[in-house]
C-alpha cells in the first residue's frame, strides 16, 4: 500500500495499538526516522507493508506537518492526498482551517481482520510534537527526534512499493457526509473514488409546498457541462420537454413532470460532467414569490450517507427563475454542492446559462413557456 501526499508538507506515519497509542517512539516513522516494522518513508510517499507491521498494530494515523516549521496551513497551499493499494486508488483533498500547524489526514485500521481506510481531517495548532503527544509518545526531556528502532533488519529491501499479493485486501471506504442543510453561498463536498465515475448515481429533488388552494407548478432544470468542458451556452438542459437518458448522453433523467406540490427528480451518473447547475422555473401562474412561499429547495443525495440539501434564503417577488445549486465535478476528491441563489430579472422568461469554466448568468437564455417557445 502506498500514501502519497502533494503540497509542502511532510509526511509522519504513527502506527497505533487498539488503545489508540503508540507502543514506544519506533511506532513514528518521519523524516528522521524514516523506517519503522512494517513502514517507510521516501520523500512524500509511505509505503505500508500491513502483513508486515509489528504485533498489536490495529491503526496507523497518518500526519502532514508544514515543510517550514513557521508555517501553517493557510500559507502551504492547496494538499492532495492518494491511497493506492493492488488496482484501487483513492484520493482527496484536505481542507484544513488555516492557522493549523498539523493534520491527521485519514486513518489505515483493522476491522473484521481487513483493512480499510477513511478520511479524519484533525487539525492541530501544536504541530508534529503535538500530535505525537495525543498518541503517547513522550517528548518532554528531549528535544531531539525519536530514534529509528535499533538493529532489526528492515523488512524493506529497496524504496520500491511492497508487493501487493503478499498483503491483506484493504476496502478503500469512503466517509459520508452525514445530513448537510447549507447556508447561503456555502459548500460542501460528497466524496468519491475512482470507481464512482461511471457508476455513482446522485438524486437531485427539487422539492416545494404548494398552495391550500389551486394548481402549483414548479419546474426542476438542469443546465450542464459535458466533462470535456464544452460550452453547453443555454441549450444543454434536462428537464420537463427533454428529460434525457442514463443509458447514454446526457447520462442524466428527470422522472416527471409534477404539476403540484411535491418535488421533481433529476437522476444524473457521475462522471459525465463537469458542471450541472441546477434551476428551478415558476410555471403557470403561480403568483409573485412563489419561489419563497413555496419553500421551494434542492436536495442531493448519493445513496450512500451524504445528503446535502440547498435552501433559498432570499424572497425576490417578480422572478420567474432561480438558480439554486451548482454541483462542480473536477475535482477528483468528490463533487462539490454549492448554494448560489440567484434570481432572474424581474418579468422575464429567458432562463439561465451555464458557462464552461462553471460561471453563470441569469436571464440570458432561451425564452421558455410553459407550453410553448419562443
Amino acid at each position: 500500500m502506498r500514501v502519497t501526499v502533494t503540497g509542502a508538507v511532510d509526511l509522519t506515519a504513527l502506527v497505533l495499538s487498539a488503545d489508540g497509542k503508540v507502543s514506544g517512539d519506533h511506532d513514528m516513522v518521519f523524516f528522521n526516522a524514516p523506517e519503522g516494522q512494517g513502514v517507510q518513508l521516501s520523500g512524500s510517499t509511505l509505503t505500508l507493508d500491513l502483513d508486515g507491521l509489528r504485533p498489536g498494530a490495529e491503526r496507523i494515523a497518518l500526519v502532514a506537518s508544514p515543510q517550514n516549521e513557521d508555517a501553517t496551513f493557510a500559507t502551504t497551499g492547496a494538499l492532495e492526498l492518494s491511497v493506492g493499494h493492488g488496482g484501487s486508488e483513492v484520493s482527496f483533498t484536505p481542507e484544513p482551517q488555516g492557522n493549523e500547524t498539523a493534520l491527521i489526514l485519514c486513518e489505515v485500521y483493522s476491522r473484521n481482520k481487513q483493512w480499510k481506510l477513511r478520511a479524519v481531517g484533525q487539525g492541530f495548532s501544536s504541530g508534529l510534537a503535538g500530535v505525537a503527544t495525543e498518541f503517547g509518545i513522550d517528548i518532554s526531556t528531549d528535544d531531539a527526534a525519536p530514534a529509528p528502532p535499533s538493529p532489526a533488519p528492515s523488512p524493506f529491501s529497496s524504496p520500491s512499493p511492497v508487493p501487493m499479493a503478499a498483503a491483506p485486501s484493504l476496502n478503500l471506504t469512503k466517509v459520508p457526509t452525514g445530513a448537510i442543510n447549507l447556508n447561503k453561498s456555502a459548500s460542501a463536498k460528497i466524496p468519491m473514488t475512482k470507481a464512482d465515475k461511471g457508476s455513482l448515481r446522485l438524486r437531485c429533488s427539487l422539492r416545494w409546498d404548494g398552495r391550500t388552494h389551486g394548481k402549483s407548478d414548479l419546474d426542476l432544470y438542469a443546465l450542464y457541462i459535458d466533462a470535456n468542458g464544452r460550452q453547453s451556452g443555454s441549450e444543454k438542459v434536462v428537464y420537463y420537454k427533454d428529460r434525457g437518458s442514463l443509458t447514454g448522453s446526457p447520462f442524466m433523467q428527470l422522472d416527471q413532470d409534477s404539476q403540484g406540490a411535491g418535488e421533481e427528480n433529476i437522476t444524473l451518473i457521475a462522471g459525465h460532467h463537469s458542471y450541472v447547475l441546477f434551476c428551478a422555473y415558476s410555471a403557470l401562474g403561480n403568483g409573485a414569490g412563489s419561489f419563497s412561499s413555496y419553500r421551494a429547495h434542492v436536495v442531493v443525495d448519493d445513496g450512500q450517507g451524504s445528503q446535502i440539501t440547498v435552501p433559498l434564503y432570499g424572497a425576490k417577488k417578480f422572478s420567474y427563475w432561480v438558480a439554486i445549486a451548482l454541483l462542480d465535478f473536477t475535482d477528483p476528491s468528490g463533487v462539490s454542492v454549492r448554494q448560489v441563489e440567484q434570481y432572474g430579472r424581474n418579468f422575464s422568461e429567458k432562463r439561465p446559462t451555464l458557462k464552461s469554466d462553471g460561471s453563470f448568468t441569469m436571464s440570458t437564455g432561451k425564452v421558455e413557456f410553459k407550453g410553448r417557445n419562443e
